[in-house]
């Protein structure tokens, strides 16, 4: 890890940039975690103000032409405070600016009522970096803003957040990993007591409230959807059916359960493909359900996977009634190029540590489809096991019957040979 003063140039990290693999950017390839990096912002008495340990990811859209790409990037290592940063004095807030190349991450920090928190989020990215957007369309820089980052602490803690906490723009999406962060120090350093995030939430083990689970739901109803690419022939064919899992805290504090069905009827999906991304969205106004899968070809070695999936939900006996989970570094439903997924069996994908998928009856294609049907099918596991004990059973049973008409012909011999005999 390492830690970056507020002395530290842009211009000096941009030549390091230019020749950091640290750098990671994925176009067809496994999207990967941004290494965690520490940020210390000081005032003129060298007196630490802000300190931030932040692995983040970004996921852009932008124009290429006629088509729509995605690039995937993460917060380098090589990223410094940028010199706008400030303790604030008077009636000016804290501030951290991280910079890394042309791009810049801005934090505003305010605190009121025993409490301090992430007042405004600013991104901004320069489409003229065409190491991270090749081909792109438009130059210059977009700037992309939040007051709703969910982002808090009581005063003289530090906020921790282990797991991903999504911030999502129209055209952008912010995950942050395993953060640490602090402002408004006192001693120079991080308080030893901690805000956990939403994310992270876990219930007391003393005393720990039995969990209240919702009646089982039936086997729900399978759904067909259909993505088209630009020429208009299929680019993602799906069938399933779907099941949504909850792990929420309660207005009471009590640990509950929640399951929900994807009914196809109420369903309104959309989608789109580039050439190595895939994506397909479900969402019921009904319900206020909304989630997002986003596929990834890695070209290099012709394999397909389900990398992303984004959910928004309403739990209304939640302690927060909104519900948002992501996970952008999953592998799950991996085939080859031109072949599809099935898997008839129930598969359970755990998104998030408070939330999973079961899938029913899935077949599965992105990319490479012919004729608007699903390729050959490359089948799970589960699937392969369960045709595997009919075949056993089928077998033990012919031999037992090989055995039996065996020892019936043995018989009938000897018994001939008797006759024989006399």
């Amino acid at each position: 890890m390492r830690s970056i003063g507020i002395s530290d140039t842009a211009l000096s990290w941009f030549a390091s940039y230019l020749s950091d693999r640290s750098f990671q950017v994925s176009f067809n390839g496994v999207f990967q975690y941004a290494s965690c990096v520490r940020f210390e912002v000081k005032d003129s008495n060298n007196k630490t103000c802000i300190l931030a340990d932040l692995s983040v990811n970004f996921t852009v859209e932008y124009s290429a032409g006629t088509k729509q790409e995605t690039a995937h990037f993460v917060l380098p290592e090589t990223s410094t405070v940028a010199s706008k940063s400030t303790c604030g004095q008077d009636k000016e807030a804290p501030l951290l600016v991280i910079a890394f190349g042309n791009h810049s991450l801005s934090v505003n920090f305010t605190k009121s009522d025993g409490s301090y928190q992430v007042d405004e989020l600013v991104f901004i990215y320069n489409l003229s970096d065409k190491v991270i957007f090749p081909g792109a369309s438009e130059n210059g820089t977009k700037e992309i803003s939040t007051n709703k980052s969910a982002i808090s602490a009581k005063t003289n803690s530090v906020y921790r957040c282990f797991n991903p906490h999504l911030l999502s723009f129209e055209n952008v999406n912010i995950t942050f990993y395993d953060v640490k962060l602090e402002a408004y120090l006192s001693n120079n350093t991080y308080s030893k007591d901690e805000s956990p995030c939403s994310e992270d939430f876990t219930p007391t083990t003393a005393p720990t409230p039995a969990p209240t689970t919702a009646p089982v739901k039936p086997t729900p109803e399978v759904g067909e959807y259909r993505v088209n690419g630009t020429s208009g022939a299929a680019c993602l064919l799906a069938k399933m059916g779907l099941k949504l899992n909850f792990t929420y805290s309660t207005k009471d504090g009590k640990v509950s359960f929640y399951e929900y069905n994807i009914i196809p009827k109420n369903i309104t999906f959309h989608g789109h493909c580039t050439n190595n991304s895939a994506a397909l969205t479900l969402s019921s106004s009904v319900d206020q359900v909304e989630i997002l899968f986003n596929f990834t070809l890695n070209t290099t070695v012709s394999q397909v996977y389900l990398s992303q999936v984004h959910v928004i939900a309403t739990i209304p006996d939640a302690k927060d009634p909104k519900f948002e989970g992501d996970n952008a570094s999953l592998s799950y439903m991996q085939t080859t190029a031109h072949k599809s997924f099935k898997c008839n069996t129930k598969q359970t994908f755990q998104i998030t540590s408070n939330f999973s998928i079961d899938t029913y009856n899935l077949q599965l294609q992105a990319f490479d489809i012919e004729d608007n049907k699903f390729g050959p099918a490359v089948e799970c596991a589960e699937d392969q096991n369960g045709m595997l004990v009919p075949i056993v059973v089928g077998a033990a049973l012919a031999g037992l019957v090989l055995i039996v008409l065996i020892a019936y012909l043995i018989g009938r011999k000897r018994s001939h040979a008797g006759y024989q005999t006399i």
